[in-house]
């Protein structure tokens, strides 16, 4: 049986990752490792998602795995009361624009932003 999965995303920098996704997106910080000094692992909690972001060192160092970060294999999806306010936020703050927001299909409305590394999120919302 298996229980309690999460997302891990290697990163080139994971202090930029951390702002990104704690500062700009509101996940709260539930584990690190180390403790002191730049982590080379880090959790996050939003709602029942668990996100990880381990640096791409540590990826090599423990697993043997050559990460690359950035490639579209995957995308990130975070839904928001506001697809506009929230994109013009995240813009504001620096965060590379991939498509703007759009009516997409299912009364949704989306945006495709990129996080530092380079992964993919989209930001979405039901049309009011």
């Amino acid at each position: 049986m298996f229980v309690t999965p999460m997302v891990n995303l290697y990163t080139n920098d994971i202090e930029a990752g951390i702002r990104f996704y704690r500062d700009l997106l509101g996940f709260t910080e539930t584990f690190r490792t180390p403790l002191d000094g730049t982590p080379s692992h880090i959790e996050f909690r939003l709602d029942e998602f668990t996100l990880g972001l381990g640096s791409v060192e540590a990826a090599r160092r423990v697993h043997g795995v050559d990460a690359a970060p950035g490639s579209p294999a995957m995308v990130l999806v975070v839904w928001t009361d506001d697809v506009d306010q929230a994109y013009q936020g995240l813009i504001a703050a620096g965060v590379p624009a991939v498509q703007p927001p759009h009516d997409t299909g299912n009364n949704n409305r989306n945006a495709l932003l990129r996080d530092p590394d380079g992964n993919l999120v989209e930001i979405v919302a039901k049309r009011s």
